[in-house]
């Protein structure tokens, strides 16, 4: 009947558990773990020896609330083979039944004589002892007990509560042949627990009575008997001491809870008290304790409320033999119950059990001015100590809810369930998350790759598993026990929890030996998904963990559990959108020699938004610096953000100025703005909000730098002698507005100085004014001798905010110059016959600079250039050579018409110069300027040794 594989019964199991093979998956995990806690206890199938207790209570509580059960089930079960017993907390049988009494004679003493203990350690897997292990109901089935004695039965037990307690006060269970099992028996034994849980209730609800009892004759002096009312003694509700409202005294029922959970603090205390409890308004009440005992000897405390009437002072009572009856007070009537509860009924009580009023005969309301008063609560010391700690429990859950998940940080979010849980509820915690967690990511396999991400406790010195490492846990601990099953592990005490000793002998005992004795291991699952498991460990109270406590605990992990999914997928949001932010950022700037840059990005805390940077080589030696930012965070500003900066790239190469790029983005982030947007955009629409940008351009052979912005901070210029200045650029809109003109402004620049960009992350914060962010920048940047490496570092140490709400980048250029002997110009008359001049001071100029190797192609390209500035330019002409990295060549006029590369037919007689050109260079272009224009060609110097100029480029040319 066992929950088993398909090709494997449970003998067949159990055989190959017990030569050490594996049976994960064939076997149910509450057989399975038992069988391996057997294992580690060091039991053997063949020698079970149970203990036998004579020291019984057969006459207490349990046995009297049970028998009356268990008389009807030995009714019920009249004529077949079932075995009824009743075992105490500790497993040893109280009572039993059977359905057909010559079973008697056929028994073995074990099975039909009270006393022998059944308890997992000593008897293995069998029902008592696995309903007391797993502390719920448990069917075993033939093979699937541990000793050979039992392979013939089965059985069904449950463990048997006491409803004001919670404590497991006994096990219920039914054993009879495998053949008869049914699934209804798991009915009738769930109905039959409830029963006698039931009866226990009574049995405290008599007690309640007695102590009500002894309290009104003491107050009436009348002979003992019913004195409500109406002539009937009111019965108290469940664990609530009976008690009444404050009707007339103007107090409402909120007033009378706070009254309540005073009343059972004093309880618990069980001595004679008068306290004053503040109410809101500032109005006062007493409440008087003092102990009753009842006829049969219970003993109790009852709580009674005095309340002063106005312009009267109240002496506090504080002898101990002073009667509280001198104040006279007064049982009172209920109060009006709050809105959505029956009449009759309180707040805080079940339905079916309603509270009632006792009110002595003859006693009627005091005069005006006198002290009212009445009962409030009474009941047994340990009544009130259960009140006190569920309400504690409560107020623990409230506290976690908004102390559990403040950041969306997963190892935070694990130490805040910790701190919240140590030390009212446990003195040691640590919880252990997989390594896919930690990432953000699912885990596949919840009970592989786990890290001890937390170990918080009342002391730092006991001998944990450190936070930070891997740990490899065996399948019979209590932590993938329950990771296996779902469900919380609770082991009340470890010097018996054979599964988790055997994970590390050593370790296990130097544990035991900082007084650690209970725990409670619960899985974090949320949305169905296992996260990882959190273990829950006392020290410092002797008593161990209960279900109460396992409850509690499980509900403290849930809610941890959602916080941690929800940082888990945040992680992962975050890291994925961190991703494509650095993959659409630059990840090196191609060589150039007109800047010197260091950069840094800054992702805020919040989420990753649109911020960019870029450092762009243009013609003629110059540099484009390029700063934006896309407004927003999140997947769409940083996509947003890769195709802008993809697009000023683009503008860029186009040789355009700043205030022209500028055109153009705008222009583009209108059109990306009505596309996402629509014509009429939606709530979901996530259309681009705007951007803002600033686009400089540094020649440095003027050593003068152009610029225009759109909305965005200006930038900050370090002078050579240390001077930081904030231009006054024309600020322009942000892009995607359109309609207004971007303008620019120019400044020189001269070797040295550092042009500083950024990004409004840097200087924004809402804990530091804008101002006091700018000379914190300026005082950073006052060093002009810093590399620009180490003037990012003190940026970032002086400016970004602690805490970044905003996106960050930085951008810092130190500029040099070209030496002017790297430079020749020459001013060319539009004559065709000057051409050769031409060609020959440039080869003189090349040999100047020693670049032998490539006059020839220099002589090609310079030739057709300024033959085609003659022919179709505007005067005046010039011709300019640069010698930087590479050979820069330029011919400019006034004309704006510009040249295209076209492949000219085999009749033609022109039109094949632009294509020797593009050859012969290894880039070339047009650039317009405000006088006209300049065609420029980039002629590389490295050409390999033995190579004449771009001479291989000429032999598929007919007739050069």
């Amino acid at each position: 009947m066992g929950l088993v594989g398909e090709d494997i019964g449970p003998a067949r199991a159990r055989e190959q558990f017990l030569r050490g093979g594996a049976v994960e998956g064939t076997v149910r995990n509450p057989i399975l773990n038992s069988w391996q806690r057997s294992r580690s206890l060091g039991l053997s199938p063949e020698g079970c020896e149970l203990p036998y207790f004579q020291d019984l209570d057969l006459d207490g509580r349990l046995v009297r609330a049970a028998t009356p059960v268990l008389d009807r089930l030995q009714y019920r079960f009249a004529g077949r083979k079932m075995n009824v017993s009743l075992a105490d907390g500790r497993g040893a049988v109280l009572q039993r039944r059977f359905g057909e009494t010559s079973q008697v004679r056929h028994l073995a003493a074990i099975q039909s004589v009270p006393g022998f203990v059944f308890a997992e350690e000593f008897a293995g897997t069998n029902g008592i002892g696995l309903a007391l292990a797993e502390r719920q109901l448990i069917n075993v089935y033939g093979a699937e007990h541990f000793a050979e004695r039992s392979q013939s039965n089965a059985c069904a037990a449950i463990p048997v509560r006491d409803p004001l307690s919670g404590r497991i006060e006994g096990v219920l269970c039914f054993g009879y042949p495998p053949t008869d099992a049914e699934a209804a028996l798991n009915i009738v034994i769930s109905k039959a627990a409830g029963a006698i849980e039931r009866r226990l209730l009574e049995q405290s609800s008599t007690r309640e009575r007695a102590l009500l009892q002894a309290y009104l004759d003491a107050r009436n002096r009348a002979p003992t008997g019913d004195t409500t009312g109406n002539g009937q003694l009111g019965e108290p509700a469940g664990s609530e001491p009976a008690g009444s409202g404050l009707a007339g005294s103007g107090l409402d029922w909120r007033d009378e809870l706070i009254l309540k959970e005073r009343a059972t603090d004093l309880i618990s205390a069980a001595r004679r008290a008068a306290v004053d409890v503040l109410l809101p308004g500032g109005r006062r009440v007493t409440l008087l304790s003092r102990p009753v005992t009842s006829p049969s000897g219970v003993e109790g405390v009852v709580i009674e409320a005095v309340l002063p009437a106005p312009q009267q002072h109240l002496a506090v009572l504080t002898e101990a033999g002073t009667s509280p009856g001198a104040l006279a007070p007064q049982v009172l009537a209920p109060a009006v119950p709050p809105p959505g509860h029956l009449p009759g009924t309180e707040p805080d009580r079940p339905p079916e059990r309603p509270a009632t009023t006792v009110r002595p005969p003859g006693v009627a309301g005091h005069a005006a001015g006198s002290a009212a008063g009445g009962l409030v609560l009474i009941g047994e010391p340990g009544v009130g100590t259960y009140a006190v700690a569920a309400r504690r429990r409560l107020e623990l859950l409230s506290e976690a809810s908004t102390r559990i998940g403040t950041t969306l940080d997963v190892s935070r979010t694990a130490r805040e369930l910790a701190e919240m849980a140590v030390p009212r509820l446990a003195d040691y915690v640590t919880i252990d998350l997989p390594e896919a967690v930690l990432r953000g990511e699912e885990p596949t396999d919840p009970r592989t790759g786990l890290y001890r991400t937390v170990v918080h406790g009342i002391r730092d010195d006991c001998p944990f598993y450190p936070a930070g490492e891997p740990v490899d846990l065996r399948p019979s601990t209590p932590q993938l026990r329950c990771l296996a099953d779902r469900q919380p592990v609770l082991e009340p005490d470890l010097r018996a929890a054979g599964g988790w000793i055997a994970q590390d002998p050593e370790h296990a005992e130097r544990l035991l030996g900082h007084h650690i004795h209970s725990l409670i291991a619960v899985p974090l699952l949320a949305r169905g998904i296992a996260l990882g498991t959190a273990s829950f460990y006392r020290a410092q109270d002797p008593a161990p963990f209960g279900d109460d406590d396992r409850s509690l605990a499980q509900e403290l992990a849930t809610r941890a559990a959602i916080c941690i999914d929800n940082a888990r997928r945040f992680t992962r949001e975050h890291t994925m959108v961190l991703a494509l932010q650095h993959s659409l950022l630059p990840q090196s700037f191609p060589e150039q020699s007109a800047v010197e840059v260091a950069h840094r990005y800054m992702p805020a805390e919040s989420g990753v938004g649109g911020d960019w940077f870029d450092v762009i080589p243009l013609s003629s030696t110059r540099v484009a610096l390029v700063v934006g930012d896309v407004v927003g965070h999140g997947l769409h500003a940083a996509a947003t953000m890769g195709r802008l900066r993809t697009a000023a790239r683009n503008f860029a190469e186009l040789d355009l100025g700043p205030d022209e790029v500028l055109t153009h983005l705008d222009n583009l982030v209108g059109r990306l703005d009505r596309d996402e947007g629509g014509e009429e955009p939606s709530a979901d629409s996530t259309g681009i909000i705007g951007a803002t940008c600033l686009y400089a351009i540094y020649d440095p052979t003027s050593q003068q730098c152009v610029m225009a912005r759109s909305g965005h901070p200006p930038p900050a210029l370090v002078h050579p002698d240390g001077t930081v200045t904030f231009p006054d650029l024309p600020a322009g809109p942000p892009l995607g507005l359109g309609g207004l003109p971007f303008e620019t402004a120019e400044f020189a620049l001269p070797e040295g100085s550092q042009l500083v960009l950024y990004t409004n992350g840097l200087i924004e914060d809402r804990h530091r004014d804008v101002d006091t962010a700018l000379d914190q920048l300026r005082n950073a940047l006052a060093h002009p001798t810093r590399p620009p490496e180490e003037t990012c570092e003190a940026v970032v140490r002086a400016v970004v905010p602690q805490h970044p709400a905003d996106d960050i980048a930085l951008l810092v250029a130190r500029t040099h110059a070209l030496p002017p002997h790297r430079s020749a110009t020459w001013d060319l008359p539009a004559d065709p016959a000057l051409v050769s001049g031409i060609r020959a001071a440039v080869t003189r100029q090349l040999a100047e600079w020693g670049l032998h190797e490539v006059v020839f192609a220099t002589e090609l390209l310079l030739s057709e250039l300024v033959t085609n500035a003659i022919r179709y330019g505007t005067e005046p002409l010039q011709v300019r050579l640069l010698h930087d990295r590479t050979l820069i060549c330029e011919v400019s006029d006034a004309g704006s018409t510009a040249p295209h590369l076209r492949h000219a037919a085999s009749t033609d007689e022109g039109g094949r110069g632009l294509f020797l050109v593009a050859q012969l260079a290894q880039a070339w272009g047009t650039r317009y300027t405000a006088g006209g224009k300049v065609i420029w060609a980039e002629c590389a110097l490295d050409a390999p040794a033995g190579t004449t100029g771009a001479a291989a480029y000429f032999d598929d040319i007919p007739a050069l």
